[in-house]
C-alpha cells in the first residue's frame, strides 16, 4: 500500500463512518405498533418500576432492567457537578428510560429484528433543539457507555458543537412517534394495551407457523406429562409426535393408513377423525381413536384402544388394538369425530346423526331418537377395562334408567359436531372449569355453538341454531331443548369448526376469548362471555397488518380450510388447516393464535419441557416463510448489520480499507484454517490444538459466526444439532473469547461441511458451565444418526450484542 493510498484511505475513514453513524441513527418511516427491543409485545411488569416508573403499567422493563438503566444512568451523572447535574439529568433520564417505553422498537428502529438498531433513541425536532442548547456535550457519554470505541467518542465531539448536525443524528423524522410526542399522543395511548380492532372492530390477532406439510391435519393433542410434546393425527391415518423444539419423530405414534376408510376426494369426511389420550397416559399408557371403518362393504364408526409400546414412549403397540365401539354409517358423511376426556376421567364421544339431509331416519330422525347412537353425545367409563368389558357406564349417566334409551347416551338432538374442547377455567378463580364447547354444523342456514350439559336436547333436527327446520318438532311442547350460545347464518360461513377459550399464560388480553372458525369461508371469530348477564359477544378476528404483526416468526395469512383448533400443554392456543382438503395433499399446517399488543411479563410463563428419550430421528421443522440476509449496500462494499454495538461495523470498513489492526477489547479470536478441511491437524497461532478445541467455520470469513467445528483425535469434524442448545452453544463462544451465545443456528443455516469432515459429536446437552462442549452430556464420539444438512452453528457476542438472523 502506497503512502499516498494510506492517507486517502485514513482521511476517508472518519466521513465513512459519520454516513454509517447516521444511518444507524435515522428512523425509518412508517407507522408503529407497540414493541420492545427484544423484538416481542410490550407487558405489564410483576414488580412495579423504581427509576423509570411512569413505564410501571405498561412498558418493555422489569425490575431487573430498571434497575440496570438506574446503574447506567448514575455512572454517566458522575461526571456532572450539582448544577449540571440538576440541568442534564432530567434529558439523560428520560432518553435512558425509553428502552422501557411501549414504543421502544419505533423509537430506536427494530420493529423489525433484520434492521439495524439506533443507539439512541429518536427524538422530536423542538426537544433535541432544546437537549442540545442545554446539555449538548452529553452526547459522547452516552455513546462511550455503549462501549464505542473511541473513534466515536472523537468523532461526537465535532458533532456536539453543530446543532442541525447533532439534531441529524438524535431527531425521529415522523413526528408522531419521536419522543416525548409519543408519551403524550391521546389517540396512540387510549388503548395501548388491548387487543387492537379494526375500524369494523375485527379483532387483530397475528401467526406463528409450528408445522407443515401435513395431509389434512385433523386433530392435535398433547399428554398432559411435562414433556409439553404434542401429537397430530392427519386423516389418511397417520399420527406424529413433535416435540416442544418444534421437531418431528420420523416414527409415526400410530400408522392405520391400511384399515382407515377414506378418499383423496376433496370434502370427504370419512376417515382419521379423532385421536384422545387417557387422562394418566404416563402411568396408564393407552390412546383411543376414532376412524372411518369398511366392514364387509359396510361403512361403520370405530372407537378402538391402543397400548403404547413398552420400550417407546413415542409409538403405539399396533397389534394393541382393541374395539370399545362400532356404529353403522347409513351414508357417508355426518360422521362426527370427537373424542375427549372430562375432568371427571369419561370418555365422550360425539357422534353425527348418520348422514344425508334433514336426519330423515325413523319418524323423528337419529339424533331425537334416544334409542339409536347416531346424533348423540355419549359418554363411558373406560377405567379397570383390562379383564372384562371394553368400557362401563357411568352411574349417573343421564338416560341410564330409562326404557328403551341408551345408557351411553349423555345429550342428544346433535347434528355433526365437529370439534369440542373442555375449559380449562381461569387461571386466578377458576370460573368455567369444565365446561363443554362443541361447533355443530348446520343444515342449510345456520352454524351453532353449544356448551354440552348432561341430558341436554341440543334441538335437531327441530330446530336449526335458534330457527325452526322441522316445524311440527319444533312446535311439539315437550321438545324442551338447549338453545346455543351463538349461531351465525350461511352468509359468514358454512360449516363451523368448534375451537377452544383461551386460558394460557403468554397472551393475558385473552383469557376467556372462545376462539372459533369456520372450514368453507375461513374465517377466524371469538365469543366472549358478559359474566354478568351470561350473554356472549361476537367479535369476527382478522390478521393485522405487516406492521402490527411486524415480530420475528410471525406471519398475518393463512391457508382458508380451517380444519381443527388445538391446546397445547401450557394452554395456548392454535389452529390446523390446509390450501387442499384433500387427506393426500400435503397442504396442511399448523398455527400458534398470537396477540402482537401485549404478553406476560418475562418469567411468568417459563417452561423447562421434561426430556423425552428419542428412538429413530428427529425431523427439524422449517417455516414456509424465511428471510434473508439484510445488506446495507454502500457504492462498491456491503456491510451485513450484526450488532447494536457498532464496534464490528468499524472492523468491517477497517478489514474493506485493507487495515490490520485490532479493535481494543474484542476479545474475539481469529485462526487459521488448515488447507485441508476436516482430517488434517489443527493447529492454533502455531501452537498445537488441544482436544476439545472449538472454532467456527464462516463462509464469510467472520469470527463471530459460524459452523461449530471441533478438535477431536487429531481432526477437526462438526456437531450434530440435535438437542443443542443455548447454553451449548454459550460453552462454544466463551472458548472463543466471547461471552455468550446469541443464536442458536440449525439445519446448517451457517454452512455445511463437505463429506470429507466426519460429524464427531451428538445429542450434546450443556448446563453451560463446562469449558468444552466434551464436558457436556453427549453420544459417544463418532456416534450419531445425522447428516451433514444438521451442522449446528452458533453466532458468538456479548450481552447487549444484537444479530441480524441469516436465515
Amino acid at each position: 500500500m502506497t503512502l499516498q493510498t494510506c492517507n486517502l484511505q485514513h482521511a476517508f475513514l472518519p466521513h465513512l463512518l459519520l454516513l454509517i453513524l447516521i444511518f444507524l441513527l435515522h428512523a425509518w418511516r412508517g407507522c408503529c405498533h407497540p414493541q420492545c427491543l427484544d423484538y416481542k409485545p410490550p407487558f405489564e411488569p410483576r414488580q412495579p418500576l423504581v427509576f423509570c416508573k411512569e413505564y410501571s403499567k405498561f412498558g418493555c422493563c422489569d425490575l431487573e432492567k430498571d434497575e440496570e438503566i438506574s446503574v447506567r444512568f448514575y455512572k454517566i451523572m458522575e461526571n456532572f457537578d450539582h448544577s449540571g447535574y440538576v440541568t442534564c439529568g432530567k434529558y439523560m433520564r428520560s432518553i435512558l428510560c425509553q428502552e422501557c417505553s411501549p414504543y421502544a422498537a419505533h423509537l430506536y428502529d427494530a420493529e423489525d429484528a433484520n434492521t439495524p438498531m439506533r443507539m439512541l433513541p429518536g427524538l422530536c425536532g423542538d426537544y433535541c433543539s432544546d437537549y442540545w442548547h442545554q446539555c449538548r456535550y452529553t452526547l459522547s457519554l452516552l455513546l462511550e457507555d455503549l462501549g464505542s470505541p473511541q473513534q466515536f467518542a472523537n468523532l461526537t465531539a465535532t458533532i456536539e458543537e453543530d446543532r442541525r448536525r447533532f439534531c441529524d443524528f438524535l431527531v425521529l423524522k415522523d413526528n408522531q412517534y419521536c419522543y416525548p410526542n409519543v408519551v403524550t399522543n391521546a389517540e396512540l395511548n387510549a388503548n395501548l394495551g388491548f387487543v387492537r380492532e379494526d375500524p369494523k372492530g375485527c379483532l387483530e390477532l397475528c401467526l406463528q407457523e409450528v408445522a407443515n406439510g401435513l395431509r389434512n391435519p385433523v386433530a392435535m393433542i398433547h399428554a398432559d406429562d411435562g414433556t409439553h410434546r404434542f401429537f397430530v393425527a392427519e386423516q389418511l391415518g397417520y399420527v406424529w409426535v413433535y416435540l416442544a423444539s418444534g421437531s418431528r419423530i420420523d416414527r409415526p405414534f400410530l400408522n392405520l393408513t391400511r384399515a382407515v376408510l377414506t378418499s383423496p376426494w376433496a370434502g370427504d369426511e370419512r376417515g382419521f377423525l379423532c385421536i384422545a389420550l387417557h387422562p394418566r397416559f404416563t402411568t396408564v399408557r393407552k390412546a383411543y381413536v376414532y376412524y372411518s371403518v369398511s366392514v364387509k362393504k359396510e361403512e361403520r364408526i370405530r372407537i378402538s384402544e391402543f397400548t403404547l409400546l413398552t420400550h417407546d414412549d413415542n409409538q403405539l403397540d399396533h397389534s394393541s388394538e382393541r374395539t370399545i365401539l362400532e356404529v353403522v354409517e347409513p351414508a357417508s358423511n355426518h360422521n362426527g369425530g370427537q373424542l375427549l376426556f372430562g375432568h371427571d376421567g369419561y370418555l365422550y364421544i360425539f357422534i353425527g346423526d348418520g348422514g344425508r339431509a334433514g336426519d330423515p331416519f325413523g319418524k323423528f330422525g337419529n339424533s331425537q331418537n334416544k334409542s339409536a347412537l347416531l346424533g348423540k353425545v355419549l359418554r363411558v367409563d373406560v377405567e379397570d377395562n383390562d379383564n372384562g368389558a371394553p368400557y362401563s357406564i357411568p352411574s349417573d349417566n343421564p338416560f341410564l334408567w330409562e326404557k328403551e334409551a341408551r345408557p351411553e347416551v349423555y345429550a342428544y338432538g346433535v347434528r355433526n359436531m365437529w370439534r369440542c374442547s373442555i375449559d380449562r377455567g381461569d387461571p386466578a378463580t377458576g370460573r368455567g372449569r369444565g365446561r363443554m364447547f362443541c361447533g355443530d354444523v348446520g343444515q342449510n342456514k345456520y352454524e351453532e355453538v353449544d356448551i354440552i350439559v348432561k341430558g341436554g336436547n341440543y334441538g335437531w333436527r327441530a330446530k336449526e341454531g335458534f330457527s325452526c327446520y322441522d316445524r311440527k318438532l319444533c312446535q311439539n311442547s315437550s321438545l324442551d331443548d338447549i338453545l346455543p350460545i351463538f349461531a351465525y347464518p350461511h352468509k359468514l360461513g358454512k360449516s363451523v369448526t368448534g375451537g377452544y377459550i383461551y386460558r394460557g399464560c403468554q397472551m393475558p388480553n385473552l383469557n376467556g376469548l372462545y376462539i372459533f372458525g369456520d372450514f368453507m369461508s375461513g374465517r377466524l371469530m371469538s365469543l366472549k362471555e358478559n359474566v354478568t348477564t351470561g350473554e356472549w359477544q361476537y367479535n369476527e378476528i382478522c390478521m393485522g397488518t405487516d406492521q402490527t404483526c411486524r415480530f420475528p416468526k410471525l406471519i398475518n395469512s393463512y391457508y382458508k380450510y380451517i380444519i381443527s383448533f388445538a391446546e397445547d400443554e401450557a394452554g395456548e392456543l392454535y389452529f390446523l388447516a390446509t390450501g387442499v382438503p384433500s387427506a393426500t395433499a400435503r397442504a396442511g399446517v399448523i398455527y400458534k393464535i398470537v396477540d402482537p399488543s401485549r404478553r406476560a411479563p418475562p418469567g411468568k410463563c417459563n417452561i423447562k419441557p421434561s426430556p423425552v428419550k428419542i428412538k429413530g430421528k428427529l425431523i427439524h421443522f422449517h417455516p414456509k416463510e424465511g428471510k434473508g440476509n439484510l445488506k446495507i449496500m454502500f457504492s462498491d462494499f456491503s456491510v451485513v448489520v450484526l450488532y447494536r454495538n457498532v464496534r464490528l461495523v468499524i472492523r468491517a470498513l477497517s478489514l474493506w480499507l485493507g487495515e490490520k489492526q485490532e479493535i481494543a477489547g474484542e476479545g474475539n479470536q481469529v485462526f487459521k484454517r488448515p488447507r485441508g478441511r476436516g482430517r488434517g491437524r489443527g493447529y492454533k497461532r502455531g501452537r498445537r490444538l488441544r482436544v476439545g478445541s472449538v472454532r467456527l467455520v464462516s463462509a464469510d470469513g467472520l469470527s463471530d459466526r459460524g459452523r461449530v467445528e471441533i478438535f477431536i483425535r487429531g481432526e477437526w469434524g462438526t456437531v450434530c444439532d440435535d438437542l443443542f442448545s443455548n447454553k451449548a452453544g454459550t460453552v462454544v463462544c466463551r472458548q472463543l473469547g466471547f461471552t455468550t451465545a446469541l443464536a442458536v443456528m440449525k439445519r446448517a443455516a451457517l454452512g455445511e461441511a463437505d463429506r470429507s469432515v466426519r460429524i464427531l459429536l451428538d445429542d450434546v446437552e450443556c448446563e453451560g458451565g463446562e469449558r468444552s462442549l466434551l464436558e457436556c452430556k453427549r453420544s459417544r464420539v463418532g456416534k450419531h444418526n445425522c447428516s451433514h444438512g444438521e451442522d449446528v452453528g452458533v453466532i458468538c457476542g456479548y450481552p447487549n450484542s444484537h444479530y441480524i438472523s441469516p436465515t
